[in-house]
């Protein structure tokens, strides 16, 4: 196998024992993404020259024979909403073009202290909205398994760029499903962590409730690997939870024997692809054969609620977020505006897209006088709903199962007409979402036509360890995260 092709815990035993260099393996990497970035169009700026410095330090690390971290000299790509020191960070929309941040995000610093390579910034939807990468600015993100059809979204290019071995590893945002979804579809492990469990800060904000960075990653292993280096208090983010970080790399255990899994009936309803729904039993299955006790009895009632109270809640906090774009203090300006009033609407015309637009609509209309009772509040209500049957499923289960997409992926342009039908891609990850539950999605098989299905894992919060066990009993004991698409 080429070393693009190889996991980060593979590649970390290699680098230490000396049989290749960082700089080897970044190189490459780069090769790989010279051959097939024109197909996938995963990135939207490439670091090839800090990444090149960056193994080059590695390497003299591994050569001191210092005790080097577990992912000093791997190359990971970041999503462009994450923010990055001195490269520049678009979040996918004009209207941030030019934007190079003066500093790093918290996990940026935990990634640099580990000694990472990173490769570059991955396309994504504008300001994280869409779950299909198509409402990037710049450029449409192919899927590596059927350059035809969509990678999923809003991280749809770090999901991309891991599946056609364009990067060992990535990370993502997860506001409604932004990290889970596009894995599911492109066949890899996305993982969203409880809410709070990484910080939030220098992660350009869209819906601040919600939001929550997570890995893309080519297998359990490496998710916990990745995990265990962007966990963890940060006082420089006030929703970021003082709990402590255990090593999740224990809690890989190839055993889910009396493990009490949970399958909601209102996940498995109409709208749900019957292949989809064979593959996720079939999964659900092999947890039973090695000894998971099923329970089918549970009920998340509100699911059917979670969609609505996601799309009033998200664009309402979007509204408030996205107002700091005004053309003054950074990003985009319009050409010679007439004064200052229509400086400020021409800028965001010309500057935002047009599902950015729509939400910030949607969500100023929900937040207005009048309406605020009726839509947010009652949301919010909601919200509380959906979280309470989650926890007193949590009392009779340790980890649910579901699908993670209703669909496998759909075909460029089928759903950009149809916003609606667009935001249903997301129905089965957004009520974790509102109970700032963690989640993780794992491959669990194909389509007759050759695209990636995913199993949905949730658990109660900070619970990530019994994701990562159950995921990774599942790996061990089946063959679809080896499966590659034919690029």
């Amino acid at each position: 196998m080429s070393l693009y092709q190889l996991t980060a815990h593979t590649l970390h035993k290699k680098l230490k024992e000396r049989e290749i260099t960082a700089v080897e393996l970044t190189e490459s990497v780069y090769n790989r993404i010279d051959a097939v970035e024109p197909h996938v169009k995963g990135y939207l700026e490439l670091t090839k020259e800090l990444a090149l410095e960056q193994a080059a330090a590695a390497d003299a690390g591994f050569q001191n024979g210092d005790d080097m971290p577990s992912l000093a000299g791997i190359p990971i790509a970041i999503k462009d909403v994450i923010c990055t020191k001195g490269v520049r960070t678009t979040c996918g929309s004009k209207i941030l073009r030019n934007f190079v941040p003066p500093y790093d995000a918290t996990v940026m610093t935990k990634l640099h202290q580990q000694g990472i390579v990173m490769l570059g910034k991955t396309n994504m939807d504008e300001f994280a909205m869409g779950s299909s990468t198509e409402n990037s600015a710049y450029q449409i993100t192919h899927n590596p398994w059927n350059l035809e059809t969509i990678p999923g979204g809003s991280s749809g290019g770090s999901a991309a760029v891991v599946s056609a071995d364009m990067a060992i590893c990535s990370l993502g945002s997860d506001t409604g499903g932004s990290i889970r979804q596009p894995a599911a579809l492109c066949g890899v492990v996305g993982m969203k962590p409880t809410y709070g469990r990484v910080s939030r800060y220098g992660l350009v904000a869209f819906a601040s409730s919600l939001d929550q960075i997570g890995p893309f990653t080519k297998d359990v292993t490496d998710c916990a690997l990745l995990l265990n280096a962007i966990c963890g208090h940060d006082p420089m983010d006030s929703t970021a939870v003082d709990e402590p970080v255990p090593d999740f790399t224990q809690s890989l255990i190839n055993d889910v024997k009396g493990l009490k899994v949970g399958v909601p009936k209102e996940y498995f309803t109409e709208g749900l692809m019957q292949e989809v729904a064979d593959k996720v039993n079939a999964a659900i299955a092999v947890l039973e054969e090695h000894g998971a006790i099923i329970n089918k009895d549970i009920s998340l009632k509100h699911t059917e609620y979670a969609i609505a109270t996601y799309y009033i809640i998200a664009p309402a906090e979007a509204s408030a977020n996205l107002a700091r774009y005004d053309g003054v203090r950074y990003g985009y300006r319009t050409e010679k505006p007439e004064d200052l009033l229509n400086m400020y609407k021409k800028t965001r015309s010309e500057g935002f897209g047009p599902e950015v637009k729509r939400r910030i609509m949607l969500g100023t209309f929900a937040l207005s006088a009048g309406y605020q009772d009726a839509y947010y509040r009652k949301a919010q209500k909601v919200r509380t709903l959906i979280r309470k049957d989650f926890d007193a499923a949590f009392e009779k289960v340790d980890v649910i199962a579901t699908p993670t997409s209703p669909t496998s992926a759909f075909k460029i342009g089928e759903r950009t007409e149809d916003p609606l039908q667009m935001y249903l891609s997301d129905v089965m990850t957004t009520p974790a979402s509102h109970a700032g539950l963690p989640g993780i999605s794992i491959p669990c098989g194909l389509t007759t036509d050759g695209l990636p299905i995913g199993l949905q894992l949730l658990a109660k919060p900070f619970a990530e360890e019994m994701l990562l066990r159950v995921a990774y009993s599942f790996e061990q004991n089946t063959e679809h995260h080896k499966q590659k698409p034919n690029l």
